[in-house]
C-alpha cells in the first residue's frame, strides 16, 4: 500500500455494507470516503503487504473446504476492492510522482524483472505454454500486471498515475501488456476472441480447468489481473472474464471451486455497479443452494416492501373517526331540536297573555324566557332558565362526555397501524465503485 502521511487520514469503512454500493441507485454515487482527523504523532497503521496477500489467500483459497457451508460476506474482501475502486484513497504519494517508471521500461523492452532478470520478449516467447514454469514462479506476476499496490515481490514497484498515462500512450507497452494477458488466460484454459475482450474457452480447457479447480492460489493472479486491466484502459474487458467464469462454476460446474472468490472478489473488481449487479443477477440465478446466495439486494428493501404491503390498516381508523363524527353530528342534531323547541314555546308565550303560574310550567316552557328581553333583576327567571338550560344540554353533555374514549380509541389503533409498519422489517445487513 501507499506511504501514509502523519497527521491526516481518512475513515476506512467499518463493514461490508459501507463497501458495498452495488445495489443502489444509479443516481447515487458511490460513497467517498470521509476525513478523520488522527491524534499527533499517532499516524494510522496499515496492514503489511506481506499481511494483505497471506489473508487473501486464506480467504481466496477457502473455496473447497467451505463448499458445504453456508459462505460468508469477507469484509477484507469488500474494503480492499473499495479501496481498488475508489483510485486508494489512503495513497498519500502524489498521484503525479514520477518514479524511474520501471513497469513502463519493463514492457518497453528496456529492463529485465528482478529479481529473475528477464526480459518481457523473452518472457511473452520462451515461457508462453510453459505451464510448469508460469505455475511455480511467483515473482512474474506483479510485473506482468502492475498495481497502484506493494505485492509480495518487493522488487516490483507500484503504479503511479503518471507512469498509467505515459503507459496508455505507449503503443509497444500496451501490444505487448495485450499479449501477457493472452498468455495468462491460455494457462487458466481460456482463450481470448476478440478485441473487445470476449473469452472462449482453449483447446485444452479440460486439463487446465481441472489444474485451475485445484491450485487455488491463481484466483490471487486473476484478482491482480483484474485490477492491472482497469488500471491500464481495459476496463471493459472484465465483465466478459467475469461473466465466464461463473457461468463455468456455476453452470457448467467444471471449476466449483472459484465460484466463492468469482464472487466476492472477481466481481467487486469492476467499477461499474450497473455491471456488477447484472453479473451478480446471472449468479444468483444458477447459484445452488439459492437461500445460500448472499450477494444480493440487502434486506433493507425486503422491509420497505413488507411496509408498504402493511399501507391497508389505516382505513380501519378512517372508519371510526366516521363513526365518531356521525355520533357527534347526531348529537348536534339534538340540541338543535331542543333550540327548536325552545323557540316555538317561545313564540306561542308571545301571543298569549302573561300568567303568573309560568314558573309552574313544565322544566321546556321556563327556558323560552330566554326569547324575551334579558332582564338582569330577574334572579328567579334566570335560575330557572340556567336550570333548564343544564336539562336540554344533558344528553348532549353525556354523548359527548363519552365520546372521547372513542377518539382515544382511534388514537390507539392509528399509533398501532403506524407503529407496525416499522417493526416489520430489520436492517440485519445492511451491498457493490
Amino acid at each position: 500500500m501507499g506511504n501514509l502521511l502523519g497527521g491526516v487520514g481518512f475513515r476506512e469503512p467499518s463493514t461490508v455494507e459501507d463497501c458495498d454500493s452495488t445495489w443502489q441507485t444509479d443516481s447515487e454515487p458511490e460513497p467517498e470516503p470521509e476525513p478523520e482527523p488522527e491524534q499527533p504523532g499517532r499516524p494510522r497503521a496499515s496492514p503489511a503487504p506481506d499481511e494483505l496477500a497471506e489473508a487473501a489467500g486464506a480467504e481466496q483459497g477457502s473455496d473447497s473446504t467451505e463448499a458445504t457451508a453456508k459462505p460468508k460476506r469477507s469484509f477484507y474482501a469488500a474494503r480492499d476492492l473499495y479501496k481498488y475502486r475508489h483510485q486508494y484513497p489512503q495513497n498519500f504519494k502524489d498521484i503525479r510522482y514520477q518514479n524511474d517508471l520501471s513497469n513502463l521500461r519493463f514492457y518497453k523492452n528496456k529492463i529485465p524483472f528482478k529479481p529473475d532478470g528477464v526480459y518481457i520478449e523473452e518472457v511473452l516467447n520462451k515461457w508462453k505454454g510453459d505451464y510448469e514454469k508460469l505455475e511455480h514462479n511467483h515473482t512474474y506476476i506483479q510485473w506482468l500486471f502492475p498495481l497502484r499496490e506493494q505485492g509480495l515481490n518487493f522488487y516490483a514497484k507500484e503504479l503511479t498515475t503518471y507512469e498509467i498515462e505515459e503507459f496508455k500512450k505507449t503503443k509497444e507497452a500496451i501490444r505487448r501488456f495485450l499479449l501477457a494477458y493472452k498468455m495468462m488466460l491460455e494457462f487458466f484454459g481460456i482463450k481470448l476472441m476478440d478485441k473487445t475482450g470476449n473469452v472462449t474457452r482453449a483447446v485444452n480447457w479440460q486439463e487446465r480447468f481441472q489444474h485451475l479447480n485445484e491450485s487455488q492460489h491463481n484466483y490471487l493472479r486473476i484478482t491482480r489481473i483484474l485490477k492491472s486491466l482497469g488500471e491500464l484502459g481495459y476496463e471493459s474487458f472484465k465483465s466478459p472474464l467475469v461473466k465466464f467464469i461463473l457461468h463455468e462454476a456455476l453452470v457448467e460446474n467444471t471449476i466449483p471451486n472459484i465460484k466463492q472468490s468469482a464472487l466476492e472478489y472477481f466481481v467487486y473488481t469492476i467499477r461499474d455497479r450497473r455491471e456488477r449487479r447484472k453479473l451478480l443477477r446471472f449468479a444468483q440465478k444458477h447459484y445452488t443452494p439459492s437461500e445460500n446466495f448472499i450477494w444480493g439486494p440487502p434486506r433493507k428493501d425486503e422491509s420497505e416492501g413488507s411496509k408498504a404491503q402493511k399501507t391497508p390498516a389505516p382505513p380501519a381508523s378512517g372508519q371510526n373517526s366516521q363513526t365518531s363524527t356521525h355520533k357527534k353530528s347526531k348529537d348536534s342534531k339534538n340540541s338543535s331540536l331542543a333550540v327548536h323547541i325552545n323557540n316555538k314555546s317561545a313564540e306561542e308565550k308571545k301571543g298569549a297573555p302573561e300568567e303568573p303560574e309560568v314558573t309552574d310550567r313544565p322544566s321546556t316552557e321556563p327556558s323560552s324566557d330566554a326569547a324575551r328581553p334579558r332582564n338582569t333583576e330577574d334572579g328567579d327567571a334566570e335560575s330557572s332558565n340556567s336550570q333548564s338550560e343544564k336539562a336540554v344540554s344533558n344528553p348532549a353533555e353525556k354523548k359527548e362526555s363519552a365520546s372521547p374514549p372513542e377518539k382515544d380509541e382511534e388514537g390507539e389503533s392509528h399509533n398501532k397501524d403506524c407503529d407496525n409498519p416499522g417493526n416489520t422489517g430489520s436492517h440485519d445487513d445492511t451491498l457493490l465503485p
